[in-house]
């Protein structure tokens, strides 16, 4: 299966770390946090790589050709960000009409990916793609989904005040060739998939709630957080 990660980002919140070095290759534990999804992808037979790559672009391209992933990477450029749904869409024919993941690459995660597809294996028939979620100590500061008794996304709550639970989106997701298709059709001029496709797809998307250790990187607190894991 191939995999769509995005790692574009500037990483404000991180800044003074992140003014020299992008945030996709902050070190967790002393190694690149690309390095480590492309590993745990690698050894759940995902692949190969497609990412995108826009601030301190040069840093990202000389890690990654000097990887031992680089045989099964493709970069990207993005003179001008896209927006998350918006690569995704410029994309599609990376995945040869077949299912894929998309994925937020500026988490910690060391989920069960074995485990992810087989969920997606088993989603219910209505449901067009599987969303990665776990659970946050700062609901405040995630996408907060409720779910129905089958796992199935039935509203979203995204940086509120008072939500409803702790259960948050991970923006890691396996999208089904059905679904790429749609996207390619009906939302050919959306640039961010949290707020302009997943909404529109409530009712359709299945969940799957990791227990091992997810962390959004984002804020020097939870930086050290995964350092310490």
């Amino acid at each position: 299966m191939r995999a769509l990660l995005l790692a574009a980002g500037y990483g404000i919140r991180l800044r003074p770390l992140t003014d020299t070095i992008p945030k996709c290759l902050v070190p967790i534990k002393g190694r690149p946090l690309l390095e480590i999804w492309m590993e745990r992808l690698r050894e759940a037979g995902i692949g190969p790589f497609l990412i995108n790559t826009h601030y301190l672009a040069e840093q990202v391209e000389a890690f990654i050709g000097s990887s031992i992933f680089k045989d099964q990477v493709t970069l990207i450029q993005e003179k001008e960000l896209l927006g998350t749904a918006g690569t995704l869409i410029k994309n599609l024919d990376f995945f040869q009409g077949k299912e894929g993941l998309l994925i937020h690459a500026d988490n910690y995660c060391l989920a069960d990916f074995n485990d992810f597809m087989q969920a997606h294996l088993n989603r219910p028939q209505e449901c067009v793609m599987t969303m990665m979620t776990f659970r946050t100590d700062a609901p405040r500061n995630c996408g907060i989904v409720e779910i129905d008794s089958r796992g199935v996304v039935f509203d979203f709550h995204e940086k509120v005040e008072s939500p409803p639970g702790n259960l948050a989106n991970g923006a890691v997701y396996i999208l089904s060739k059905e679904l790429l298709k749609r996207l390619r059709i009906d939302f050919h001029s959306v640039t961010d998939f949290s707020n302009q496709v997943l909404h529109q797809l409530v009712g359709y998307i299945y969940t799957f709630e990791t227990k091992n250790i997810f962390l959004d990187v984002g804020t020097p607190e939870a930086y050290a957080k995964a350092n310490l894991c």
